[in-house]
């Protein structure tokens, strides 16, 4: 059965409250509540506070990030912006930090999905 030509077209509905959503989700991840256990159970409430300086902290540095992407746009990730107004040492710096940190934090994120894994199916290996 064929389709109306008009029915083929994507809709373009997302709205900023889900965008807003699905980046919270992919910035807690799976680490975030296995880290959170330790550190709460360590802490206590404090660490409440510590999070929501940290999360303060983010958001100033994301706004100033949008700021210069709204002053500034070119093509490019944010090493970009590091290389035109702190020189291309760190660009090249910042470029590769930002690799390093996501090939971290995938192994960080596939390592605590295996302790989930062994706590709810003990007779799972940890590797798999």
């Amino acid at each position: 059965m064929q389709t109306p030509k008009n029915e083929q077209k994507l809709h373009r509905g997302l709205e900023e409250r889900h965008i807003s959503l699905m980046s919270l989700g992919a910035a807690i991840g799976v680490g975030l509540f296995l880290g959170s256990a330790s550190s709460i159970k360590l802490a206590g409430p404090a660490i409440l506070i510590a999070y929501a300086v940290s999360g303060a902290v983010m958001f100033l540095i994301m706004r100033a990030l949008g700021e210069m992407a709204v002053e500034n746009p070119v093509a490019g990730s944010f090493s970009r912006y590091a290389h035109d107004y702190l020189g291309p040492l760190a660009g090249y710096l910042t470029g590769w930090n930002y690799w390093f940190l996501w090939v971290v934090t995938c192994i960080a994120e596939i390592t605590a999905a295996g302790i989930y894994m062994q706590f709810w199916f003990p007779d799972t290996p940890r590797w798999i």
